[in-house]
């Protein structure tokens, strides 16, 4: 019980930063849209955020990135920081920098480094939903998303 309220409060924790096109702390909002061409976008869902306490100045975030089926994220970068990537449901295509798409399944994962361009995310199914639980380790501040199209 002491867990469960601790990640409660730790979630609803005032100055979070979320995951989102529009940059609102994860309290403001449950559920973030995040914008994406013509198709539907994914959700973004804070779960956790927490300062590091041995090491100054980095903090810990956790979150849930839906996918509705046909969904596609715009790419980007996550800043400086060191992000995971775990499939809980569902096949998510990705592609970093100038690496190959990679496919991965329910239960496979992946890292990106540090100032890598996340070229292609999105639901390889035009039919199922695809999830994912993804973990920022991040300068305690940053914005853990930016549109980056061009690059």
């Amino acid at each position: 019980m002491r867990i469960a309220a601790g990640l409660l409060a730790a979630a609803t924790l005032t100055g979070a930063t979320a995951c989102s096109a529009s940059d609102q702390p994860a309290h403001a909002k449950a559920q973030t849209p995040v914008a994406a061409s013509t198709r539907p976008a994914e959700t973004f869902t804070p779960l956790l955020q927490q300062a590091l306490p041995n090491v100054k100045g980095k903090t810990f975030t956790s979150a849930i990135v839906a996918f509705p089926p046909g969904a596609s994220a715009l790419p980007h970068r996550h800043g400086q920081a060191f992000v995971y990537a775990y499939v809980l449901e569902g096949t998510v295509r990705s592609k970093l920098d100038d690496k190959s798409v990679t496919t991965y399944h329910q239960g496979e994962n992946w890292i990106e480094q540090p100032g890598a361009h996340h070229v292609l995310t999105e639901n390889a199914s035009r039919t199922k939903p695809a999830k994912l639980l993804v973990v920022f380790v991040a300068d305690t501040g940053a914005k853990l998303k930016v549109d980056d199209p061009k690059s």
